[in-house]
């Protein structure tokens, strides 16, 4: 697909109907989008920030498309986890959720993840989820059970053509006691749960019993509210396709008598090194895991970015590593380009400059196809390294590649522009930075490591990233 100026317009793999689809706002030049966001229960992973680093993204990329972008990403405050954590503490539900959402904002400025318009919280629209609890009561979608309130999935003709569900398996069986709850069918889902004693004090009062919601109703009533009944694209993991997004659409649907979502973009799991994250191997790593161990942020987000996102991505420490050089690369590239003197115009790199912006617009225009993205970034490096060592490229030159290198980073996020995140010797820091990192080599040699890895936190809080050499020890702001 492809438009009078050679262009490919912007099309993206639709989970709803199994292909790729030219993209078409609801509104023109306007775009409406939800990501589900952390449930503030402990530490994010790695793997839920390859969903977060995903719809940053697109966000992104909507931005430098021209287009107005309204974005949401919700916070779920309240499920079985969240209060678990909670009694388990002896803290409130507020208090215990605040600290995880506190350090959830911190963790994705760290990766420069831009921030939504809106962050809202489940705990906060309570109202809005029972009037849509009782709605799918009234339409005879829903039914009280003896412990919550349940939306019947044998009602909602559509159910499981999202997910590809075989319903016949689904539907069968009568009233169960399963995982818990009380439901007609075994995959009936709550909308609402009724007060119980492992709940202790969380619980609203409402129209439709003393309780609280459900997962998926928490979504729908999040959504709805900030973006209407209806809205354009909606990200998330493939591991929340089912059952979650499917029911999210069955219950609004449902409800509304609308279709819920136009565009459902799905990123691929996350494995580390080549095996599936679990504490027990010993290959689970939330970001202040990765941070600890004197790695980039900007290294980190690099390899959550750099595979197209409904590729499954192997995470490993060495792709990090991989991922540092590929930036020291293009910070010092950007730090070159600042230095170029000459008057004279090097028209052949001009054609290049052209070539490269329509080569990364046709890639990201591909369902947001990054590697194609990036080689085209750096086929145009090697292009303007080449024509520098020959002494061929002018000033002007030099500005126009710096400015689209900065335009291709507003959609990276990788800070380019900042010539400080170039690496620096020792006798280049300040006299405290200094002194820090003349410590930690001493205490390396002595094989004091904890003591070493005591002094790259103490680093790290100022937002110093270390990296150690067989020259010695580099450094750079983070």
């Amino acid at each position: 697909m492809f438009s009078i100026t050679g262009i490919m317009v912007l099309s993206f793999y639709n989970t709803l109907s199994k292909k790729k689809e030219a993209f078409k706002p609801i509104k023109k030049g306007s775009v409406k989008m939800y990501s589900c966001g952390p449930t503030v229960y402990n530490f994010a992973h790695i793997g839920n920030f390859r969903a977060y680093v995903v719809a940053d993204l697109i966000g992104r990329y909507l931005l430098y498309k021209g287009y107005k972008l309204r974005n949401v990403m919700n916070i779920t405050d309240v499920d079985d986890k969240t209060i678990r954590g909670s009694v388990e503490t002896h803290k409130t539900l507020a208090e215990y959720t605040q600290e995880y959402a506190e350090e959830f904002f911190e963790d994705i400025e760290t990766l420069n993840i831009q921030k939504a318009d809106v962050y809202p919280r489940a705990t906060k629209h309570i109202a809005e989820m029972v009037e849509i609890v009782k709605k799918l009561l009234k339409k005879g979608y829903a039914y009280k059970g003896s412990d919550g309130i349940y939306f019947d999935i044998t009602k909602f003709k559509p159910y499981g053509k999202f997910a590809h569900l075989d319903m016949k398996g689904l539907k069968t069986g009568a009233r169960v006691k399963q995982d818990s709850y009380d439901k007609e069918y075994a995959n009936d889902f709550a909308l609402w749960k009724f007060w119980d004693e492992a709940d202790g004090d969380v619980y609203w009062d409402t129209e439709i019993g003393k309780g609280r919601p459900g997962w998926h109703i928490e979504c729908s009533a999040m959504s709805s509210a900030y973006l209407g009944n209806t809205f354009d694209i909606h990200t998330g993991g493939v591991d929340l396709i089912f059952p979650h997004h499917q029911n999210e659409i069955a219950q609004s649907e449902a409800a509304n008598d609308v279709k819920f979502v136009n565009y459902w973009l799905h990123n691929e799991h996350l494995v580390v090194n080549g095996q599936k994250m679990s504490k027990s191997l010993g290959n689970f790593f939330t970001l202040r895991d990765l941070l600890a161990k004197g790695y980039g942020p900007i290294s980190i987000r690099y390899v959550l970015l750099a595979t197209h996102y409904r590729q499954r991505l192997d995470f490993s420490e060495s792709a990090i590593k991989k991922a540092n050089s590929t930036l020291e690369r293009l910070y010092n590239f950007m730090a070159e380009l600042r230095t170029i003197k000459s008057k004279d115009v090097n028209t052949r790199i001009e054609k290049v400059v052209n070539d490269t912006k329509n080569r990364f617009d046709n890639a990201m225009n591909d369902d947001l196809n990054i590697s194609e993205a990036l080689a085209a970034i750096f086929d145009l490096i090697s292009a303007t390294n080449k024509a520098i060592s020959e002494k061929k490229l002018g000033k002007i030159n030099a500005q126009r590649i710096y400015g689209l290198m900065l335009e291709f980073d507003s959609v990276l996020g990788l800070r380019l522009g900042m010539e400080e995140l170039v690496w620096h010797t020792t006798d280049e820091a300040e006299p405290d930075i200094a002194k820090l990192l003349g410590k930690r080599e001493e205490f390396r040699k002595q094989k004091n490591w904890k003591a070493a890895d005591a002094i790259r936190a103490e680093l790290l809080k100022a937002r110093i990233t270390v990296q150690d050499t067989d020259e010695g020890p580099r450094w750079r702001s983070s």
